[in-house]
């Protein structure tokens, strides 16, 4: 609060005891008006540039999740590393986020003679944000396990505050996490520990970063039917492929995982997820030659311009195949979940660098004769986007604490269920909240933020990537689906105990008491759904796929935001904010199952609606 204070230069000043300031500010504003447009000096907007901190001192909510959680000894070494990396976000590593966003990367195919180059030319920023990643240790940390099983929540909560000032360079150190973890998950094999070791260096002239080459010519998470690309084996025992990937992120990274179809003795390929396997590849030889492939052209995206997204041709590229001849996507999975799980640390830090302009800005804006943090819809408006990002932020926090107890060897088989299960549900919820809570904050800064030197469009256009990139909310929802079919149901079990033991924290906090009511009414619907649906058919599960799973997400952040506000020492915002998070419908998919929206009936009617009109109505219904 010691930041909302009048503003100190141009602006009308409307606070009590400085009314001759404002008379004379305002008598200066109308003689300007009355100049001659040519004798006004310059034409400068009246409102200051909302000013952030050391976003770590200015979390409250992580600062306290990270005191009640963290044992003291690892609390106390995290708190001091992740202030000073506050300071150098701030000072050091913001600004060259700025800059890697002015200077987008270059596609430069043909050097000055006609030769081919294909050199994809990056500005100084962000390969200065490469050292930065190593020296940090924003994937190494991860792997060390320096602090056991609170390693890599250590991590997430690094990346968590790096991400809105990395200028794009979040997205290539998801890859290369997940790509450390693929070779982790193999056991590490003798021909991949070299590039282990890079991949998570400390050392910026050792550190790599990898890529993730997996979308072809028809596009989507369809790679099962869409992968075109052949390995044919050598007489050495490598492979050389030959494809086409039509969306290669990081094309600037140094190595990267990629499926292929091996090609047989007789010339055959497998058909299908079966047929796929996994291959690693060094995008450049030791003489810094392109390893037998060509980069057609940069993507023109609307967001993460920052980052070189490619189309590429694979013309003979050297490979070694990691994974069992058949079972590539299998062993990509844990790159998958790696990288979903960095996309929800994407969206939730996009919601609170957004809240934490819009709160600043709000302290200095003056409108209708006082500031906007002293108008009451415009702070309800603020206060509700905060309960979103607060749950999106404690449900990040749960499933990087799974994912330690996991590569620690210390989850339970419940603990892996709820995992498989949490991870696709976070990452479609807070990919939508992203957008939905990113675009009603550029509203609070009214027309300025609509303008791109402000910085705020940027934030918008990167955050919109976050539903689809990693699986869009559909499929994401249908692989909700697939978790609860392989695990037999059982991973319903394991999360309908888990809430249930939350609520029961709260047992003795009278002022919790309406939430945990409407959350037991909430898993007692669910319950309900659950039983009716499965009599009635895949169809209906299907449909329901996404209600299902934000029903899944609601119930169970609203759990997470009791647990957190039962502590002896939560404050009053604490209670608030899960109060009013129960407040919302919690169990869309029940509601909407007594409405008949999944009926087969009313999936005709969603094709009828759709194409009422269209010239593809007679050819395809």
């Amino acid at each position: 609060w010691e930041r909302c204070q009048p503003p100190s230069r141009k602006g009308i000043n409307t606070t009590a005891g400085q009314g001759q300031q404002v008379g004379a500010q305002e008598k200066q504003v109308l003689e300007d008006l009355e100049m001659p447009l040519a004798r006004r000096e310059t034409e400068n907007l009246f409102q200051e540039q909302p000013e952030t901190g050391n976003q770590y001192l200015e979390d409250a909510l992580l600062r306290s999740y990270l005191k009640t959680h963290l044992p003291p000894k690892v609390l106390e070494e995290v708190n001091q590393d992740l202030e000073r990396f506050g300071n150098r976000l701030l000072t050091k590593i913001r600004p060259l986020g700025w800059e890697c966003e002015l200077n987008p990367p270059v596609f430069r195919q043909y050097d000055a003679w006609g030769q081919r180059v294909d050199q994809i030319v990056t500005c100084s920023a962000w390969r200065k944000m490469k050292e930065i990643a190593a020296e940090e240790g924003l994937i190494a940390e991860a792997y060390e396990r320096r602090y056991s099983n609170w390693s890599r929540l250590h991590q997430a909560v690094k990346l968590y505050l790096f991400s809105s000032c990395s200028g794009g360079f979040n997205c290539p150190l998801a890859m290369t996490d997940g790509a450390a973890k693929v070779i982790e998950s193999l056991g590490i094999p003798g021909s991949l520990k070299n590039a282990f070791d890079h991949l998570t260096s400390r050392d910026p002239k050792k550190f790599w970063t990898s890529g993730q080459w997996m979308t072809e010519r028809r596009g989507g998470s369809d790679v099962a039917n869409g992968t075109e690309t052949v390995a044919r084996k050598q007489p050495d025992g490598t492979y050389r492929l030959y494809g086409f990937k039509w969306f290669t992120s990081a094309a600037d990274s140094d190595v990267t995982l990629t499926l292929a179809r091996v090609v047989d003795a007789e010339g055959h390929v497998k058909e299908g997820s079966s047929g796929l396997s996994l291959f690693f590849l060094k995008v450049r030889d030791e003489e810094g030659k392109l390893n037998s492939l060509q980069v057609q052209r940069l993507k023109d995206k609307l967001g993460t311009r920052q980052m070189a997204t490619a189309e590429l041709w694979l013309d003979g590229a050297k490979a070694e195949l990691i994974s069992a001849e058949g079972r590539g996507v299998a062993s990509i999975s844990n790159m998958l979940n790696i990288t979903r799980i960095h996309n929800v640390i994407g969206a939730v830090a996009s919601m609170r660098r957004m809240i934490s302009l819009s709160r600043e800005y709000a302290c200095r804006r003056v409108a209708f004769g006082k500031l906007l943090k002293d108008h009451p819809l415009h702070m309800q408006t603020i206060a509700r986007m905060e309960v979103q990002t607060r749950g999106a932020f404690l449900l990040l926090m749960e499933i990087v604490r799974l994912l330690g107890l996991a590569e620690t060897n210390m989850a339970s088989e419940q603990d892996q269920l709820l995992l498989r299960l949490l991870i696709p549900v976070a990452k479609l919820y807070t990919g939508k909240q992203a957008s939905a809570v990113v675009v009603e904050a550029m509203e609070s800064f009214g027309g300025q933020g609509y303008m791109e030197d402000t910085g705020l469009p940027v934030i918008l256009r990167d955050a919109l990537v976050l539903s689809i990139w990693e699986g869009t909310t559909n499929i994401l929802s249908l692989d909700v689906l697939r978790s609860l079919t392989k695990s037999q149901g059982e991973v319903m079990a394991v999360f309908f105990s888990t809430v249930q033991k939350k609520l029961e924290l709260a047992s003795s906090t009278a002022k919790l008491e309406p939430a945990v009511k409407r959350m037991r009414d909430a898993v007692s619907s669910l319950t309900g759904f659950m039983q009716a649906a499965g009599s009635k058919g895949a169809l209906t599960m299907e449909l329901a796929a996404r209600d299902f799973s934000y029903s899944l997400a609601r119930i169970y952040t609203g759990a997470l935001l009791i647990e957190h506000a039962a502590r002896p020492d939560a404050s009053s915002t604490d209670i608030s904010a899960a109060r009013r998070w129960c407040n919302q419908e919690l169990c869309p998919a029940a509601t909407e199952l007594e409405n008949s929206s999944y009926e087969a009936e009313e999936a005709l009617q969603d094709s009828a609606l759709v194409y009422d009109g269209s010239p593809a109505h007679g050819s395809r219904l």
